[in-house]
């Protein structure tokens, strides 16, 4: 991932100094009345809600933008996707957009995207076994194979910490890449000891007999910013007053997810395959508008740690609003 992200920076930096107004990202402010088309990198989980939500509500179209949505395996995937023009703007957990500021990957987070709720016993994400499986505690994970859905990333850097908190030994955990939507099958096939998952792929799991064994993000940081919405630092420059609406338009989508809940959960069903039992049963994530810097900074050292950005340290400076 690292060597992708480092081809990325070469590439951006050459992209950088030969081109300006490319035919990918639009380069001024939508006429009066014609919408601006976007398409936002995003993945099939319960954490992007929102943006699905905003987008029935007109919270988007209401400031010209005509959106579109479409689905990556995750962050580190997507961020190539916002760098190319592919996407105008992307969702991205935080390890995989402090990855790539470390390689010099010009990007930008524009607005806040979901949190943990830092809860113990009734989080969106958390470490699961099969019903019948020895591994008893976030201890027992030592030496055992781990689903996550992407390597060197949030997944098995806040999976170590519940190990280390627990006292057992994250060096010997054996991480294996398996896309959320794939997770339960895994797991129930024994393809896998365990799965880290975040809703919906949880409540299927739990459903299936399975059991949670770690609430990673809580014991990560008390009301972790799990993930933002990003763009480019070239859209940024050329664009400012697209990137401004929709900052606005996600804040507002956010906002109304937060009160909404039983329209979360109705949305869900637009975007994903899970049946409507499941998605009532799901612990749904918190959307504040704000994004909680010293929780990304908890992130960023416990990423260090793990040696997820080489001898690099992040520049929070540089990559949050």
């Amino acid at each position: 991932m690292r060597r992708s992200f480092a081809l990325l920076a070469v590439t951006a930096t050459l992209l950088g100094a030969t081109a300006c107004g490319s035919s990918d990202a639009p380069s001024t402010p939508a006429d009066e009345g014609t919408p601006t088309k976007v398409t936002v990198g995003v993945i099939p989980i319960v954490d992007v809600a929102p943006i699905y939500l905003g987008k029935e509500k007109g919270f988007f179209s209401s400031r010209g933008i005509d959106l579109t949505m479409e689905s990556g395996q995750g962050g580190a995937a997507i961020v190539p996707g916002v760098l190319s023009g592919q996407f105008q703007f992307g969702f991205s957990n935080m390890t995989s957009l402090m990855v790539a500021q470390t390689q010099n990957v010009p990007i930008k987070v524009v607005v806040n995207g979901v949190a943990s709720t830092g809860k113990q016993g009734a989080d969106f994400g958390g470490v699961t076994v099969k019903g019948d499986s020895p591994i008893q505690s976030a201890k027992d994970l030592a030496g055992k194979k781990v689903a996550v859905n992407t390597l060197k990333n949030i997944g098995d850097t806040t999976v170590r910490e519940s190990v280390r908190k627990a006292g057992g030994d994250p060096s010997t955990i054996s991480f294996v890449e398996i896309g959320f939507p794939q997770m339960p099958a895994a797991l129930a096939a024994g393809q896998v000891d365990a799965a880290w998952v975040v809703e919906p792929s949880l409540s299927v799991i739990k459903a299936q007999g399975g059991r949670v064994v770690a609430w990673n993000y809580a014991d990560a940081a008390p009301n972790l910013t799990v993930a933002t919405y990003f763009t480019s630092n070239k859209l940024l420059q050329e664009d400012p007053d697209l990137v401004k609406r929709f900052a606005e338009a996600m804040n507002e989508s956010l906002a109304y997810a937060s009160a909404h809940e039983d329209e979360v959960r109705q949305v869900l069903g637009t975007y994903t395959q899970i049946d409507q039992k499941t998605r009532d049963a799901m612990t749904l994530p918190e959307w504040p508008t704000e994004i909680n810097r010293a929780s990304i900074e908890t992130l960023a050292t416990l990423g260090k740690n793990d040696g997820v950005f080489g001898d690099k340290t992040p520049d929070l400076g540089q990559l949050l609003p």
